[in-house]
């Protein structure tokens, strides 16, 4: 990567942040170019991602996972079928003070997670190669998260187990999945659905909001 290059992903993030008013530090910054040219360079071999450019990959997927970040108000963080970390190991460089586990089955793309959260430093990561719906978490996490995940009936199925009773599931998607929703389990429901906008990119995410609305039997 060219110092020009460096200096203009750099200025880009930054000018994310600062529109989605996330208030990072300057190591947190730096920590989130040297996870995505980590993901750049993994990505040449193992197929971490569909994007080869890295300006793409920067909004795409970085700043995308971090439009999650001022719904992640409680610790533990589940992220199932985390991939290459998104957006689990992103939130985990904004919010060390909370612990996450990044759940994949690919086990490449889980020693990339392993690798990438030693490089960096991070004390609030497992790296888990599993399933999700064949993992136990104990305790019980506050939020599940997924995103890109099958279908929002099969990611409430898969991954209910790990959350705690009070918990919320998180499922990042594009346009508002309402067919999906229709086909929740009759014990869940939606208690709020957030518009997410994506500095950078005319792209339409929506964050659901999934909780427990009645106990299960």
């Amino acid at each position: 990567m060219t110092a020009a290059l460096a200096g203009h992903l750099a200025a880009a993030l930054q000018q994310a942040t600062d529109e989605l008013q996330l208030g990072l530090t300057h190591g947190q910054h730096e920590q989130l170019l040297t996870y995505l040219a980590a993901l750049h360079k993994w990505n040449r071999v193992y197929n971490l991602s569909g994007l080869q450019d890295l300006q793409h990959m920067l909004t795409l997927h970085v700043v995308d996972s971090l439009t999650v970040l001022p719904f992640i108000d409680a610790g533990g963080i589940a992220d199932v079928g985390t991939g290459a970390g998104l957006p689990g190991l992103v939130l985990a460089i904004c919010r060390p003070d909370l612990q996450f586990f990044l759940i994949d089955s690919n086990g490449k793309k889980v020693r990339f997670l392993f690798q990438t959260a030693h490089a960096l430093g991070l004390r609030n990561v497992q790296a888990i190669h599993a399933r999700a719906e064949g993992y136990a978490i104990t305790p019980q996490v506050a939020i599940v998260l997924s995103r890109a995940f099958a279908s929002v009936r099969q990611f409430v199925e898969t991954s209910q187990h790990l959350l705690a009773p009070d918990g919320r599931l998180l499922a990042m998607k594009g346009q508002y999945p309402a067919a999906e929703l229709a086909e929740l389990p009759a014990e869940y429901s939606l208690a709020a659905s957030h518009v997410l906008r994506v500095p950078g990119s005319a792209v339409t995410r929506h964050l659901l909001d999934i909780r427990r609305s009645r106990p299960t039997q």
